[in-house]
């Protein structure tokens, strides 16, 4: 079958290889669509950083560089290993793309096994991806979904379950502003879970495709373009009393937006900051302790998934709106990666059909 495999930075091929066996305890699923995440883009332009250099294995695969790449995925199953019993040929299913010990309690009370020793994800470190035409994934992190959602749309429920543990981290609940700086597709996802909670929300973004794109998919209540706008006074003209926003969402990984939620936030309010950073940032303490700014990270999802698909499932959340690409293989970089790390006001979320089917 043919795949996609990152060999280092900059370094993404098409290749044949041998399809995955389906061994006890596994599901073989033909992929119909996966996302190009902005992690896949920061392994492209800055890596490696989750993907395990070439000589050096990851502890739990065992695999490093080259390894088959994408953890956006859905798909068909085709086939179940033995001891699996609760799901059949011809479902469709989404992957949380999880790799773990496999002493690592993740039953449904775990609250923490994302954040156990060694973590990586399937399409970062290694055990198949979802840029291939198949992949062999453990029971566990195989979630049947409805067939009336559409599978392209379906591979959006990783990004959305990114969001949907994001807006669990706030703590924030319905009534509550929220600010959004960043409209890519996990700040505009954020947006939608904020949504459907209830919670109303402001959305800083530069590129008016992207604004653009939050107003049509109905997720932005106040959309600001940070450009030629003071987003804090902005915030502040939208909020009781001028007090600012209750929660913000720093999907970016840029300092000024960060520091713009810093004043945004109201005394008190909780600051999550939701994407990945291949770099350092700054925070100015005294902003931080004189307004007493809960500060919290967020990677991934725990348990997270059934909700955002049930989200979706339920017609609360619409992720139509938020694909604005459909490629094949042979496209990754071209009319993927280099589109949206050097064109990225022209595109929200590009899909890959591994098997060109879908294109």
């Amino acid at each position: 079958m043919r795949a996609a495999r990152y060999y280092d930075r900059g370094d993404i091929r098409i290749e044949e290889i041998t399809e995955p066996e389906v061994g006890p305890g596994m599901v073989g699923i033909d992929v119909a669509w996966c996302g190009i995440c902005g992690t896949d883009l920061h392994e492209y332009a800055e890596g490696p950083i989750f993907i395990p250099p070439a000589g050096h294995p990851q502890p739990i695969s065992k695999e490093s560089a080259p390894v088959t790449i994408g953890h956006e995925m859905s798909g068909v199953v085709y086939a179940v290993g033995p001891d699996v019993d609760d799901v059949s040929v011809g479902d469709h299913v989404v992957v949380e793309p999880y790799i773990l010990y496999d002493d690592v309690d993740t039953g449904p009370a775990s609250h923490d096994y994302h954040l156990s020793a060694d973590m990586n994800f399937i399409g970062l470190g290694g055990c198949g991806g979802g840029l291939a035409e198949k992949i062999s994934v453990k029971r566990r992190w195989v979630h049947p979904i409805s067939s009336s959602i559409p599978l392209d749309q379906a591979a959006l429920i990783e990004p959305l379950s990114v969001g949907y543990h994001a807006v669990e981290r706030s703590g924030a609940q319905a009534g509550a502003v929220a600010l959004i700086t960043g409209a890519g597709p996990i700040g505009l996802l954020t947006a939608a879970v904020c949504k459907a909670r209830g919670i109303t929300t402001i959305i800083s973004e530069p590129s008016s495709m992207r604004r653009q794109k939050a107003l049509d998919a109905g997720v932005g209540d106040h959309i600001v373009d940070p450009t030629s706008e003071d987003v804090v006074a902005r915030v502040k003209e939208l909020t009781v009393d001028g007090r600012g926003a209750d929660v913000g969402f720093e999907c970016t990984s840029v300092q000024p937006a960060l520091d713009t939620l810093f004043d945004a936030l109201k005394p008190t309010g909780v600051l999550v900051v939701v994407s990945i950073w291949s770099h350092p940032g700054s925070v100015e303490m005294q902003k931080l302790v004189l307004k007493e700014i809960d500060m919290r990270g967020t990677i991934a999802y725990v348990n997270d998934h059934p909700a955002a698909i049930a989200l979706v499932e339920e017609g609360k959340v619409d992720l139509a709106p938020f694909i604005t690409g459909r490629i094949g293989l042979d496209n990754l970089i071209d009319e993927g990666y280099e589109t949206l790390i050097h064109r990225n006001e022209t595109a929200v979320k590009i899909l890959v059909s591994p098997s060109g089917a879908g294109v």
